[in-house]
């Protein structure tokens, strides 16, 4: 299947699946609809060209296929009678149902852990491989999340529609997590021969405004989104004309989008004067310093080693470990962070994840052991499952050679 033809099916995915459960209410039926729709397009839109209207193709077979789905189980058969094809335009509203699908998906009858894998696959679009490496999780894991949550949301007779406001709040946790790793996963691809797929980064912030506009008190949504300004501004500075990695110090500064920066750095203090902390607004606070650094040298990294104790006080992990191991040697020298780093390496979350071997390359090289530095270079490139990643670790490890 050609990169165009996967990017617009991942972009028809949520919004076909948002139309025919709309339409029919049953979520989990609807679900196995689409995704056969979506099988069918991968294997015929190649051949046959893409439709002209590509959204409402993938509506009607997947309507198509609920009806065929519906007649094969035996328990469901007296539904048949009741089920009409209608046109796809009475299935396409006007109204973007991505976001009511999305708290459909962390429905409270559900663990986080099911509502996460779930929303990411529904209203995210990811693949079940992408969002095991998303979540640091085996793939056979996610599968197994994504079939129960289906079916316990069956069980508890949900409906698409907005949650009633006592049940808001508890979705959102989530809900706000689904939608940061929606944009992790565009921002930096897990695998693939992308370093950043901005669909997933647009559709990450596209509904984090929309979450924001319903929810404007909310101090956390409104973090969340001043993180992923902040955060994309620095895209068009991420990668060289062929598709090289440049890494933050070396960026050239002058392409990061100010209007987003603005944005966000007026998002985050705003929020950061009024509303609870949380961890969010501290990631924001965070990537507002490194935007604010008018050169990788002016960044105020004791002030960012400051705002990494808080977070892992709020909200501790290993990737935060790693990000605050980074700017320990940047305040107080290499050596104190791999010291550090060899504490936690161990860490079942860690064991075998790129991201170790790299920031461990780093903190070497940084301290002069440039053979040992290669090693972990190379260490990292093998890990990964990101092609311009492998690319830049090796280039790296080339260099110190």
């Amino acid at each position: 299947m050609g990169v165009l033809i996967e990017d617009l099916l991942r972009d028809c995915a949520p919004q076909v699946l948002a139309a025919v459960v709309r339409r029919y209410g049953d979520f989990d039926t609807c679900e196995d609809a689409v995704q056969e729709a979506l099988l069918a397009a991968a294997q015929q839109w190649p051949i046959d060209g893409v439709p002209e209207r590509p959204k409402n193709w993938l509506i009607t077979v997947a309507a198509r296929r609920r009806i065929e789905l519906l007649r094969n189980e035996a328990a469901r058969r007296r539904r048949e009678d009741a089920v009409r094809y209608e046109p796809p335009a009475a299935l396409v509203s006007s109204v973007d149902d991505s976001l009511t699908l999305l708290l459909l998906c962390c429905h409270p009858a559900l663990t986080t852990a099911s509502q996460v894998a779930l929303t990411l696959r529904a209203v995210g679009g990811l693949t079940t491989g992408e969002i095991a490496r998303a979540l640091l999780v085996p793939e056979a894991t996610v599968g197994q999340r994504i079939s129960r949550a289906k079916q316990r949301i069956r069980d508890a007779g949900a409906t698409f529609r907005l949650p009633p406001p006592e049940e808001l709040e508890a979705r959102l946790v989530a809900v706000r997590q689904v939608l940061y790793l929606i944009f992790n996963e565009g921002y930096t691809a897990s695998s693939g021969v992308r370093l950043q797929r901005v669909e997933l980064t647009a559709e990450a912030v596209r509904l984090t405004r929309q979450l924001r506009a319903r929810l404007p008190d909310d101090g956390e949504t409104a973090g969340l989104l001043a993180l992923m300004l902040l955060t994309d501004a620095r895209r068009p500075a991420r990668t060289r004309a062929d598709g090289a990695l440049v890494p933050l110090a070396e960026q050239d500064r002058s392409l990061w989008d100010g209007a987003a920066i603005a944005e966000g750095v007026s998002l985050i203090t705003g929020t950061l004067a009024r509303a609870p902390i949380g961890p969010y607004q501290i990631q924001a606070a965070i990537a507002a310093i490194h935007d604010e650094a008018a050169h990788a040298g002016d960044t105020d990294w004791p002030q960012i080693l400051r705002l990494y104790g808080i977070l892992d006080a709020l909200a501790p992990g290993p990737m935060v470990t790693l990000n605050r191991l980074v700017a320990v040697a940047e305040v107080h020298g290499p050596g104190a962070a791999l010291e550090q780093l060899a504490e936690v390496d161990g860490e079942p979350a860690l064991r075998g994840h790129h991201r170790v071997a790299a920031v461990r390359a780093h903190l070497l090289e940084k301290s002069g052991d440039r053979p040992a530095a290669r090693t972990a270079y190379l260490e990292a490139a093998r890990r990964t499952l990101s092609a311009p990643e492998q690319r830049y670790l090796t280039a790296r490890a080339t260099a110190l050679g």
